[in-house]
Parts: C-alpha cells; sequence; structure tokens
C-alpha cells in the first residue's frame, strides 16, 4: 500500500516504486517459504515482524531519497540471507558457549577501533572506513558483547563470578564515552544490567550498578564538553534552537505537525528534519503517517521483544538462554534510547532505529541477532 501510494503521488507515475514493492514482496516470500517449509518448529511471528518493520522503513527512505532506499533494500536483502543462512547452517548453540575468551578478545577489539582509527561523523567518534566503507565497529560489538556475558554468566556462582565481566563491561563503556557514542553506552548498559538479573536474580547487583552509572555519568558531565552539551540541549531545547538543538526543535515540530493522522505520505515536509533517514526518521514518519502510526510501530517492537523473550524461555541451557535475553534486550533498548531522544524524553544520542533507519551495520546486525533468536526458538520446541 505505501509503494502504490508512492507510485501515484510523483508525476509521471514511479514505477520505481511498483518494482521496489515487487521485490520486496519476492524477497520475503521466500524467506517465509523456506523457514515455514524446513523449520516450522521455531517462532512464526519473528521473521514476519521484523520484515513489517523492514518494509515501513524501505518506503519511507524511498520517499525521503530513492537512492538511500535502493541502498537500504541490498542491505535488507544481505539480512535477510544471513537470517536464513544462521537458521540453516548453524549448529546446535550449546556448542558455542566454551568460546568465552574469544568473544572477550572481539569484544575489546571492536570497542576500541573507534577510539583509535574513528573518524568523526555528527559529533561522535565511532566510525571507521575499509576501502570505501563506513561502518561502526560498536555495532557488531554488540554481538560479542552479549555472547560474552552469556558464556561468563551462565555458571554463576557468587560475587567473584561477576568481578570479569564487570570489568570487561566498564571498559567497553569508557571507550563509547571517549568515542562520544552515548547511545551505544546506554545500549550496552541496559544489556549488562537485564543479563546480570536474569543470570542472578539479585535485586541488589542491579542497584550498584545503577548508582555506578549515575556516578559515571556525574563524572563524565564535568569532564566531557560534549556530555554537558546533551543535557543542556535535553533540559531546554528551545532556547538553543537555532544553533545546538535545531535537530531536536524540528524533530520536536515534526511530530507536533503530523497530529495523529499524519499529513499524508509525501504531503509534510521532512526535509526540515536533520539526518531524517538515519536518526530522525522517527519524526519524518510521524508527520506524514501521524502519531497513531508511531505508535503502532512501538507496538510491534513490543511484541517483536516478546516473541524474543518467549525464546528464551523455551531454551534448553542456561547460555542460549542468556543469549536470548541479550539479544532481546539489545533491539528493545536500541528502540527506547532513539525514540526517546528524538521526543526529547531523555538526551539525544546518534544511534539508529531498528530495522527501520538507512544504515548496513545496524541492519545486518539486528537480523543477525534475530536468525540467532530463532534459531533458539527452533531448539527449544
Amino acid at each position: 500500500m505505501f509503494f502504490f501510494d508512492l507510485f501515484l503521488i510523483k508525476k509521471p507515475f514511479d514505477k520505481g516504486a511498483l518494482i521496489m514493492a515487487v521485490l520486496l514482496c519476492l524477497l520475503i516470500g521466500y524467506a517465509h517459504f523456506v523457514i515455514r517449509r524446513f523449520f516450522p518448529d521455531g517462532d512464526k511471528y519473528i521473521l514476519l515482524i521484523s520484515d513489517i518493520l523492514s518494509v515501513i522503513g524501505i518506503a519511507v527512505l524511498y520517499r525521503l531519497n530513492v537512492t538511500i532506499a535502493i541502498k537500504q533494500l541490498i542491505w535488507f536483502s544481505v539480512g535477510v540471507a544471513g537470517f536464513i543462512l544462521i537458521v540453516v547452517l548453524l549448529p546446535d548453540l550449546k556448542r558455542f558457549d566454551k568460546y568465552r575468551y574469544v568473544y572477550l578478545v572481539c569484544t575489546i577489539i571492536l570497542m576500541s577501533l573507534g577510539t583509535i582509527f574513528g573518524k568523526e561523523l555528527y559529533g561522535a567518534r565511532n566510525w571507521i572506513s575499509i576501502l570505501g566503507y563506513k561502518f561502526q565497529p560498536s555495532e557488531f560489538a554488540k554481538l560479542f558483547l552479549v555472547a560474552y556475558l552469556a558464556s561468563a554468566l551462565k555458571k554463576y556462582e557468587n560475587f567473584k563470578d561477576l568481578i570479569e565481566p564487570a570489568i570487561v563491561v566498564m571498559i567497553s563503556l569508557g571507550f563509547m564515552v571517549f568515542q562520544r557514542d552515548l547511545g551505544s553506552a546506554l545500549i550496552f548498559f541496559g544489556i549488562s544490567i537485564t543479563m546480570l538479573y536474569i543470570a542472578t536474580s539479585k535485586v541488589k547487583y542491579i542497584l550498584v550498578c545503577v548508582l555506578l552509572f549515575i556516578v559515571g555519568s556525574f563524572i563524565s558531565y564535568k569532564l566531557f564538553g560534549h556530555v554537558r552539551l546533551r543535557f543542556m540541549i535535553w533540559k531546554d531545547p528551545w532556547k538553543y534552537a537555532a544553533n545546538e538543538s535545531y535537530q531536536v526543535v524540528q524533530s520536536l515540530i515534526a511530530i507536533a505537525s503530523g497530529g495523529l493522522f499524519g499529513s499524508g505520505l509525501g504531503l509534510g515536509y521532512p526535509k526540515f528534519v536533520p539526518v531524517r533517514e538515519s536518526d530522525f526518521i522517527f519524526a519524518a514518519i510521524c508527520e506524514e503517517l501521524g502519531t497513531l502510526t508511531g505508535m503502532a510501530i512501538m507496538i510491534l517492537y513490543f511484541i517483536l521483544f516478546y516473541r524474543c523473550t518467549r525464546a528464551s524461555i523455551r531454551a534448553e541451557d542456561n547460555f542460549s538462554r542468556l543469549i536470548a535475553i541479550g539479544y532481546s534486550s539489545m533491539i528493545a533498548s536500541q528502540v527506547l534510547v532513539i525514540v526517546g531522544g528524538v521526543m526529547n524524553i531523555i538526551p539525544l544520542t546518534g544511534i539508529t532505529l531498528p530495522l527501520v533507519s538507512y544504515g548496513g551495520s545496524s541492519m545486518i546486525i539486528t537480523f543477525f541477532s534475530l536468525g540467532i533468536l530463532q534459531k533458539i526458538s527452533e531448539e527449544g520446541n
């Protein structure tokens, strides 16, 4: 329906929109045929909801920038292919619980790459370029951090078992602060405390972690100017609307102007919102498709989170269970952090909205993690 509207709103009619729709239908249909035909025991909704969110994102990107939408279609194809390959080829997940220190080394290396080789983009120094392709190493580090924590916490017995994981998490958060990637820092913290609670069932550990995070945030606020700037913008965005908080203010105006039902696809002015294809795509969606559509997207994320965590309940071992919880909380944390920042509920951090925003690294990592979750749901039945 989205692409048919896009076909109609241009004069002459945009045949490219229909071609995009056909390609998406073929790709999604093939993926669902393979998963449902050969792996019928797994969760039946993880891939379906992921595809719906991706189609919404590609349709909005096509309205904003056709070239970027075509690139996103390519990344979506790679992500879906990765999802299928993981489900088809990945052996029993329990075999991978013994590679704890491999995951640790990969986590630290990937976390450090942005600090050592990173180039600043949109205020964060977390992008590196290889052969002309830019990507965020921290996106790939999420996969290994979750795997490491799952391997380290699977046989928790006492406080001593938490010392090494705590050090690894603090080093990771330190790298993110130095790279000015506050969004990833929040996501890593959300992943860590969720997995910690599931592994230990100790509320006191969570309270200690939250207290340490508050202390660390206060120290970062005092030491780093970019942290103070983010809090200054969050506290009073209208005061700095012409400069520092221009992005946030334009985002709030776009959401408010769309109202409940939106101005209509192609009838709004999302180009006034900076970085609208990635960080602020939620604002563009709310402007043209309405706040109700924005709420519907949030409900889809909630259902996806529920289906992913449901896989952990059926997991046969602690490693698989913690992996499922880690990847589920990774996606949920990312959604809450970016939507909260776009709506100025929390200080803005520049990250993508999973599956919807433009971003190759984010798309691939999200589908890879969902593929592992699908595999866990398959093994648990």
